[in-house]
């Protein structure tokens, strides 16, 4: 029989993605972790899931594998019911005199597209228009949409920028199908992420100036991850929901 409630996380295998995964098994959540290239982290994350859960790899910039990623959950897990679009990567920081075509078609390509995409097949397995039971979606932005990242990673917060317009005009397309989606919108977290900046302390500096002067932690934006999905948010739809520490 299949479970009730069925997550696709993308990017689950670290940071805030794995402690999505974490969090929702304990919740009762068959989980399906989506990855790139780290098989062996995705796979050891599975082995300590409580319930139903399943490692995937895929390129959510590839349209081939996001088909292939939510046809492996039809088929091992069920219809997906709740999709959390984490998936994303950051670049070293530079400013956008110095940016390439290539590094800017990488980072939309996986921080928009990838959400789009990972969004569409989700949609089209939820909404009660084309015979589903409704769900919900949460996008993984930033406050660097809200910052704008200059100096550093201007292209980064412009891809989160769209998360943000993605989110709110997607909520109020599907929201008459049975779909909520919202966003979250960390602020500066101990996650891997920040080593591809170049500037791994800046986590503790930029933490540090914070009114509640440290990082977050991964885990505090899962837990706001998994509420938005939950009933408990069951008005909320089209919301950007800052987990910043105050800034």
């Amino acid at each position: 029989m299949a479970a009730e409630k069925i997550l696709v996380v993308t990017g689950g295998g670290r940071g805030i993605g794995a402690e999505t995964a974490r969090l929702a098994a304990q919740r009762g959540y068959a989980v399906a972790v989506n990855y790139r290239e780290n098989r062996a982290a995705a796979e050891s994350l599975v082995k300590t899931l409580e319930g139903n859960a399943i490692a995937v790899q895929g390129d959510v910039a590839s349209e081939a594998d996001v088909v292939r990623l939510f046809e492996t959950v039809d088929r091992q897990l069920g219809h997906v019911t709740a999709l959390v679009n984490n998936a994303g990567v950051v670049d070293r920081g530079t400013r956008v005199a110095e940016m390439t075509a290539a590094r800017l078609e990488r980072m939309f390509a996986i921080n928009v597209t990838g959400s789009f995409l990972c969004a569409r097949e989700a949609v089209r397995r939820m909404s009660m228009r084309l015979g589903g039971a409704g769900g919900a979606i949460v996008n993984v932005s930033s406050i660097a949409s809200r910052l704008g990242g200059s100096g550093e990673y201007v292209d980064y917060a412009a891809s989160k920028g769209a998360i943000d317009t993605f989110t709110v005009g997607l909520a109020k397309e599907v929201g008459p199908e049975g779909i909520r989606v919202n966003a979250v919108r960390p602020g500066i977290i101990r996650t891997e992420i920040h080593l591809a900046s170049g500037d791994p302390a800046r986590v503790e500096r930029i933490g540090a100036t914070s009114p509640l002067q440290r990082p977050g932690e991964a885990v505090e934006v899962a837990r706001a991850i998994l509420w938005l999905l939950s009933d408990e948010a069951s008005y909320m739809t089209g919301a950007l929901v800052d987990v910043t520490g105050g800034r």
